[in-house]
């Protein structure tokens, strides 16, 4: 169930960076293609940053964490360069960077909201109902 809600969330988020910067994130797919594209994104997140988080530690600590903002640009960047190589009509417009680091930052801020809204599902807790 986890995982369906996790799928849930990187969709919205990604669907909501298409919708908020067309002229950064340049999308002709269809729900499948994000489905796909959501998918891809959780593989690339799970796979990939905890490696780099470990390895940029130092470099984390020493700007108070904004290099974070560098990985999740990165990240999301290989999304979309993975994402094209399978033909799901995502791609980053020129130049990538910036428009990687627009889509980074408007999918972390959809995906914090929607965590912390589905935060007790996402722990596997039900609300107990009073009667």
């Amino acid at each position: 169930m986890k995982f369906i809600i996790r799928l849930a969330i990187n969709m919205v988020a990604l669907y909501v960076a298409i919708v908020l910067l067309p002229k950064y994130i340049l999308y002709q797919g269809n729900w499948i293609d994000i489905i796909w594209l959501a998918l891809i994104f959780g593989l690339v997140n799970a796979i990939l940053r905890p490696p780099f988080k470990a390895l940029s530690c130092l470099l984390i600590v020493l700007t108070l964490g904004l290099f974070t903002l560098v990985i999740n640009t990165l990240l999301f960047a290989l999304t979309g360069w993975v994402g094209s190589q399978f033909g799901v009509g995502f791609e980053l417009a020129a130049p990538w960077f910036w428009s990687a680091f627009l889509g980074s930052l408007v999918t972390t801020a959809v995906s914090l909201v929607l965590s912390l809204i589905l935060r007790n599902e996402l722990k596997g807790r039900r609300l107990k109902k009073h009667d």
